[in-house]
């Protein structure tokens, strides 16, 4: 197609008739394959003569079609763009980046940037000998343009994956520092100069921000690079062409390029400068750092920060970066020494200043409260915030040097105060006031710890915070309520103070001042926390949680859902009569949230994150109630149309909650609807399109449908439930592409349908155990070898002599018993058993193999008994006392609980048990009944070392699925053990006998131990059943 025809139907695609318009689309997808037609797009993007619209559209659909199939995200696709299309590409595109508008370039930029980072340096080795010739050439613009994607690509790799960087620094840099000598010599220089200054800033920022290249470590070169940054850095902003705009201002060149010199000579000065965080062979280079250009860096940025001070402009990211520098020099005695000459000027002029109410706090209070309120509690924000840096600053400084700090800034705050409750109210410094209780409330924890201030923290909070909340400036109502949060646990001595701090909170939900309210809500959340008397809030319960559905109408905040969350968790099932209220104020809520975010397509949009704590506290809630079933039923129809929905792609962003809601309501509930029935398809759907990750949170569910309402399980065929977790585990279990984590929930499901079905799934055990069979033998991992493992334990309680038959069929019977006895007998270098470690797993495993005994002789030959018997005997051993271990740790915990809330040290008794066995994990350190100082020591251990022996996964993968319950919880396998051999002396005695006697003394100790164990066990069962009914006797009474 020629050129003129290809901008014919570009036009085409602008024509404001949708008929028109899909043809166009159509016709470009039919042609995008030809050859040339990349460049005939690129062609039409460079042509100045080709109209704007046409050229804008040429570029949208060329970066489209480059990032689709330049280089396909899919390793098995071929690229369909051809070689010499491809060469062509590169070719020109140089030549043209710096030629087209800022509006086209960003299009050329983002697809020079798909290209470097396929092509660079294997197919596009050339790229960086054009860059050298142009930095010295008239295209110097383009060069750093381009070069500026180059160093992206490699800003965040490191060690192997960084090597290209040397070459590029080593061929560029020397270009690069000609050409900003030559800028910054510029007299009364333009904003291009500024725009060039700032892509070579940009350029060294990425060449810099993991590692120093290798160049930069030569004192010369890395001096002539310090001596133009700091020329840039203490040379004034022009004032001419300044934007008034304060939005405009900020973002234009010379601001941007000063933000990016501190930036630069930030990351310099924490990743590099910093001595403690060196490796040895940089010690060198950040001792060079402090002593030649740390000193005079925090020289310039105080400077720069005068001007603050005298009342003149400068950005908000400028101040937060020069504020990060000055906190970060603190703890440095050197540094530390240099700032204290101006300490008192920076932080009572300067800092304090930056923390009080100001104009700017004000015009966005009164002209848009919601973005006051989104400002404050937006982490992002922070980031930026000279405010958040003047209170780190303050706080790092009495932190680390407190001795002389803290008492002469309290004096300077409680001056203030003073001043404060002196003047006539026409005259209060309400905005310094406001300053000084965000201060006060920024060193909580230091005063809360340290005498004399922790004694008068109540009188200070009764004089100069509580008097606030009826101020008749509104930030200074919403200041108090959010300082008296932070003190809110203080140990008042008059409990009235706490009292009325409290209600002046609950009022201060009703204010007209919306961010007073919100900010009221957040300190409700920690007096709720600290009230030891609930009796303080239980009237006003119901009053409280409609103000907060009034809020939360107002505002999109997943902090105000912690607060909710607060209250209901300690509220318990107090909150029974509000939860359905709760429940439907929630989803409406949640979905108000997610048509905010849907609307606003951003992931960390405020909107989104409160979608997230609306169904967070939804769950707190059904847990609230877990223990009044008949709430479930009426809460459903509320919840059931944001699960259908957020069941499906929709609900991506919050999967992971909704299965929990999905998960409580098919546990708790009297009985699972068919309405909540009609959720497995999607989960199913899901699962096999893209879910995988929440495998183990779809488990849950399932499990529940099977185990809870196994009747419909088994008899419904529309839709077929046990044909379609069939379709879905067969799927998994027999693809390829999926790790064995991925794999893990897979025989968990197989379990719970042989364990809930037994007797009722005969026609699913010969295919479970051939993909089980299928799937051991190319697994890898520990942890699922187990598992897979067990589904052959569950499938012969389940039904042994059916599944031996089913195993001998496959041909696959001698394998199978000899990997599990073999893994059964692995041990690790110290002894400890290899496989199996859960208390499940053993149980699993004890009645699998208890199963196989009373088989007859022609399914079971003596030999095969024999081996089964020993290995059983062995592994009820292992259980008992992994069981009495658990007992024992169980028991030192609530000890230590009781003693010193869980704390204890090394210097007190090792008679706690503190292994790793109350996740159901053997210790590492000896064997399964070793010592409990060992397993203590060993969990001392745990989290601070990684495994070091022969360990192919982490002991996390052996935790109890304490979540799951199983028919199988009711079943003693001792019991089951003794009873079993019982029916086989009944049924061939003599086999029995001719078994026993083959027992060395050993296995007959083994033998008659467990008996006398099973029996003790029986009479334990009984008692516990006898005073379980007289419980719910008396409870019925």
């Amino acid at each position: 197609m020629d050129l003129h025809s290809l901008a014919v139907i570009l036009q085409a695609a602008l024509s404001p008739n949708p008929d028109e318009r899909r043809a166009a689309e159509h016709s470009l997808n039919q042609i995008q394959h030809t050859q040339q037609h990349l460049v005939r797009l690129l062609q039409i993007i460079v042509d100045a003569n080709c109209d704007m619209a046409v050229r804008q559209v040429a570029s949208i659909h060329f970066k489209n079609f480059i990032a689709k199939n330049w280089s396909p995200h899919d390793p098995d696709k071929q690229s369909q763009i051809l070689l010499s299309d491809k060469d062509l590409v590169r070719q020109n595109i140089l030549l043209f980046v710096h030629q087209v508008p800022p509006l086209l370039r960003v299009q050329l930029g983002e697809c020079l940037k798909t290209i470097i980072h396929a092509d660079y340096p294997e197919q596009w080795p050339s790229l960086l000998h054009w860059l050298k010739h142009n930095l010295q050439d008239q295209q110097v613009y383009g060069a750093l343009f381009v070069l500026r994607i180059l160093s992206r690509k490699y800003e965040f790799k490191s060690d192997e994956e960084r090597t290209p960087v040397n070459l590029v620094v080593g061929e560029t840099f020397p270009h690069l520092r000609s050409i900003f000598n030559g800028l910054v010599q510029v007299v009364n220089p333009s904003l291009e100069v500024a725009d060039l200054v700032k892509l070579i800033c940009k350029i060294f920022w990425s060449s810099i921000y993991l590692e120093i290249p290798k160049q930069l470590f030569d004192p010369y070169v890395f001096n002539a690079w310090m001596v133009l940054f700091l020329n840039v850095l203490e040379r004034p902003v022009p004032s001419e062409g300044q934007p008034a705009d304060p939005e405009l201002r900020k973002s234009w060149d010379w601001w941007k390029v000063k933000k990016w010199t501190v930036h630069i000579l930030n990351r310099l000065y924490t990743r590099f400068g910093d001595l403690k965080l060196q490796n040895p062979e940089n010690r060198s280079f950040a001792q060079m750092f402090q002593k030649n250009y740390a000193g005079k860096i925090l020289e310039c940025h105080l400077n720069l920060l005068n001007v603050i001070r005298v009342g003149g402009y400068l950005p908000d990211r400028v101040t937060n970066l020069i504020l990060q520098y000055i906190s970060n020099s603190v703890s440095k005695v050197h540094m530390y020494n240099l700032l204290q000459l101006r300490l008192d000027v920076v932080l009572f002029e300067i800092i304090f200043p930056l923390m009080c109410f100001n104009d700017n706090d004000q015009k966005l209070w009164d002209e848009d409260p919601h973005e006051y309120v989104r400002k404050g509690y937006d982490i992002i924000e922070d980031l930026y915030s000279p405010r958040t840096a003047a209170m780190d600053f303050v706080s790092e400084l009495v932190r680390k040097r407190g001795k002389e700090n803290l008492q002469k800034f309290i004096l300077f705050i409680v001056e203030i105060f003073k001043r404060y409750d002196e003047a006539p109210v026409e005259f209060k410094p309400y905005r310094q006031k406001d300053g000084a209780l965000l201060a006060i409330g920024a060193l909580c924890d230091k005063l809360k710890q340290t005498e004399p201030y922790k004694s008068e923290l109540e009188r200070m909070l009764v004089q100069h915070v509580f008097p606030e909340f009826s101020s008749p400036m509104g930030h200074l109502r919403a200041k108090a309520a959010w300082v008296a949060g932070q003190y809110a646990h203080v140990n008042f001595s008059d409990p009235n103070n706490f009292r009325k701090a409290l209600h002046s909170v609950v009022a201060g939900m009703r204010d007209p001042e919306l961010p007073v309210r919100v900010d009221s809500v957040f300190a409700l959340r920690s007096f709720v926390e600290a009230c030891r008397d609930l009796s303080e809030i239980r009237p006003i319960l119901p009053q409280l949680l409609d103000e907060f559905f009034k809020l939360m109408n107002e505002v999109e905040n997943e902090d105000l859902v912690f607060t909710l969350e607060t209250i209901v968790d300690k509220f318990g099932e107090e909150m029974a009569p509000y939860a359905l209220g709760l429940c439907q104020n929630l989803a409406a809520a949640f979905c108000k949230c997610m048509n905010t975010a849907e609307a606003d397509d951003e992931a960390d949009d405020p909107g989104a994150l409160a979608a997230v704590g609306c169904l967070r506290a939804i769950s707190t809630i059904l847990e609230s109630v877990s223990r009044l079933p008949h709430l479930f039923v009426h809460i459903e129809p509320t919840l059931l149309p944001i699960m259908r929905r957020m069941l499906t792609t929709d609900g991506q962003e919050v999967f992971e909650e909704v299965l929990e809601i999905v998960s409580y309501m098919t546990f708790f509930s009297p009985t699972i609807s068919l309405e909540m029935w009609s959720l497995w398809p999607l989960m199913m759907e899901a699962l096999a399109d893209w879910a995988i990750d929440f495998f183990p949170n779809i488990l849950v569910p399932l499990d529940n449908y099977i185990s809870r309402s196994t009747a419909h399980f088994l008899t419904c065929k529309d839709p077929d439930y046990q044909q379609s977790l069939w379709n879905t585990i067969s799927s998994i279990m027999g693809d390829k592409n999926l790790e064995d984590n991925d794999i893990e929930p897979a025989p968990k499901l197989i379990e719970v349908v042989f364990q809930n079905c037994r007797g009722q799934v005969d026609q699913w055990v010969e295919p479970y155990i051939r993909i089980t069979v299928e799937r051991l033998r190319r697994t890898e991992k520990p942890y699922l070898k187990c598992l897979l493992m067990q589904v052959i334990a569950d499938a012969l309680y389940y039904n042994a002599s059916l599944t031996l038959n089913i195993l001998q069929n496959l041909g696959v019977a001698t394998e199978i018993f000899n990997v599990w006895f073999q893994m059964l007998q692995q041990t690790k270098k110290s002894g400890v058993r290899a496989n199996f470690k859960r208390e499940h797993d053993k149980k699993v495993c004890c009645l699998g193999l208890t199963s196989l005994l009373p088989l007859p002789m022609d399914q079971l030959p003596g030999e095969a008994l024999s081996r089964v018997f020993r290995a059983t005997l062995d592994l009820l051993v292992a259980y008992k006392d992994q069981v009495a271990e658990t007992a024992k740790e169980e028991e030192a915990e609530d000890d230590d609980d009781d003693d010193m809330d869980g704390l204890q040290t090394d210097d007190e008794d090792d008679d706690g048990d503190g292994s790793d066995k109350d996740m159901g994990v053997d210790g590492e350190d000896g064997d399964e009944a070793d010592s409990i100082r060992l397993q203590k020591l060993a969990a001392q251990a745990k989290a601070f070392r990684s495994n070091v022996e022969d360990d192919d996964d982490s002991d996390d993968d052996f935790s109890d699925d304490e979540e799951l319950q199983s028919p199988i919880d009711e079943v003693d396998p001792f019991v089951f053990f003794v009873d079993t051999v019982k029916v086989l002396q009944a049924s061939d005695p003599l086999r029995l006998q001719n078994l026993i006697q083959t027992f060395d003394f050993h296995y007959q100790a083994l033998a008659n131990g467990v008996a006398r164990h099973a029996e003790q066990r029986r009479a334990e069962i009984e008692k516990e059943k006898i005073e379980k009914a007289a419980a719910s006797a008396t409870a019925a009474s």
